[in-house]
């Protein structure tokens, strides 16, 4: 599956005292690329969840920082899945400054867990789905 870009400004209310970007805001990014590029691909997660009753929720994230991002700062948010098994997808995502080929802020793994929305425990990724990451 190919790389999905989506934009997003740095509000003030994403800043800390310091003026940097919180750290956990760039989790919050990072989301708003998933979801975004999930609807890309036709998966709507509230369809998702409540013709089928499932969900995909975080299991781990590994996140590295390398640069603050500032007020006002406009940031491109990529993912792309490396690695699927029956119930999980694993995203790589970066945060850039400008645009896709900017100056790289934050980099991170994250896995995404498909589970029953009831009973929160693993279930299978329907195929239809899984075949959109390829």
């Amino acid at each position: 599956m190919a790389e999905f870009h989506f934009k997003v400004r740095v509000y003030y209310e994403d800043t800390d005292a310091g003026g940097i970007v919180y750290y956990a805001n760039y989790l919050k990014f990072m989301e708003r690329a998933r979801t975004e590029w999930l609807r890309s691909v036709g998966v709507d997660q509230l369809s998702l969840m409540r013709e089928q009753r499932l969900m995909f929720v975080v299991v781990s994230a590994d996140v590295k920082y390398h640069k603050p991002a500032e007020f006002n700062d406009e940031l491109n948010v990529s993912c792309r899945v490396v690695s699927t098994t029956r119930t999980s997808l694993i995203f790589e995502q970066e945060v850039r400054r400008g645009d896709e080929q900017g100056e790289l802020l934050v980099s991170g793994t994250l896995k995404a867990a498909c589970v029953c929305a009831d009973r929160r425990r693993p279930k299978a990724i329907p195929s239809n789905i899984l075949e959109e990451f390829g």
